[in-house]
């Protein structure tokens, strides 16, 4: 049978799979009937849940804020609500998968995106709410050696807060340490999600070219995030990495089309979900297609665009100050976390 859209001709005809991008019960409902096979929530997409869908689950937040708990306990209670109830609509597919598809993300704290001892706390916690949860966090030089661990112990984690190729390759590389660990313990490793921000990247460059008044077009800047999956994806099948790109914060319908064909998932927002059911868009395989040179050549006369695409642009320790890094730790906390610490 013919697909009859373009989201439809993608599951169908490609390796590309996408994830749902929200937690609101309604939006679930529609993305999983459309073949989301996995759902992303972080902190400001769970605050959105949580008041929209405050009516649906009164019972549960009412009991959360009767407990007066301290503010971030607070938070990471809602938040709990918010990923098990979706957990749990997922679960079909993670069952009948065998656990290879099916997962949701509960995020760790953003504001602690350097704290070692908290989010390996954390991510204990959050792990133990369902067996379908992937823990999500940061990737920075805290945030991946709390992965490494988390692997070892068999806990799927997903890496956000990623938006370049050294930072795709240093996941799935501590993904890889965590595997051989697993293996010696005798344990099953956790799986791997490597996030790429698509659309944050471009969001960023473009702000930095402004800024420095460079040499670029805004069609150069469009294909910034695009030039950086593709290179980080081209990585991961010559070296054969575990870990799954996940690309995410899709700012077009460019991001989809140009990457399809290509062994990874995508987060999709409910918004993009109608393009690309839609729209009439070309049903053609273009992973395989280049960015042109001449357009990344102008991108790397930014330096924070060179530091992005080359694999050794950025070490670990340069990820957290990272101005892209910096940016989205910041909407995460200040319109997603400081949001559920204050709820009432």
């Amino acid at each position: 049978m013919a697909a009859k859209t373009y989201l439809d001709w993608v599951i169908r005809n490609t390796r590309t799979q996408w994830w749902h991008d929200s937690a609101e019960a309604a939006e679930l409902a529609l993305g999983l009937e459309r073949g989301a096979i996995g759902v992303t929530t972080n902190p400001f997409l769970a605050n959105l849940a949580l008041v929209k869908d405050r009516t649906l689950w009164a019972s549960d937040i009412d009991r959360v804020i009767a407990r007066n708990l301290p503010p971030e306990s607070k938070a990471e209670a809602l938040i709990q609500i918010a990923v098990a109830r979706t957990a749990e609509k997922l679960m079909p597919e993670y069952q009948a998968s065998s656990g290879r598809s099916g997962f949701v993300c509960a995020q760790v704290n953003p504001l602690h995106a350097g704290d070692r001892d908290c989010m390996r706390a954390m991510t204990q916690r959050l792990h133990a709410w369902a067996p379908n949860i992937a823990v999500k966090l940061p990737a920075t030089s805290a945030g991946l050696d709390v992965l490494e661990d988390a692997i070892a112990d068999g806990i799927t984690c997903t890496a956000t807060v990623s938006f370049t190729v050294p930072q795709a390759i240093a996941i799935a590389e501590r993904h890889r340490a965590g595997i051989r660990r697993a293996m010696e313990k005798g344990i099953q490793p956790g799986k791997c999600f490597a996030v790429i921000m698509i659309g944050r990247l471009d969001d960023f460059v473009r702000e930095v070219a402004h800024d420095t008044q460079a040499a670029v077009t805004e069609a150069d800047i469009r294909q910034a995030g695009l030039a950086v999956t593709k290179r980080a994806y081209q990585i991961y099948q010559e070296r054969g990495y575990e870990a799954v790109l996940l690309v995410a914060a899709l700012r077009g319908e460019y991001h989809l089309t140009e990457l399809a064909g290509a062994e990874l998932l995508m987060s999709i927002a409910p918004a993009y979900q109608e393009i690309f059911v839609t729209q009439d868009l070309p049903r053609e395989e273009r992973i395989d297609k280049p960015v042109p040179p001449e357009v990344i050549e102008r991108l790397c006369r930014i330096p924070e665009f060179a530091r992005s695409y080359e694999p050794d642009g950025m070490r670990p320790c340069e990820f957290m100050g990272f101005g892209a890094t910096q940016r989205t730790l910041g909407q995460f906390s200040e319109v997603g976390w400081k949001l559920m610490e204050g709820y009432r």
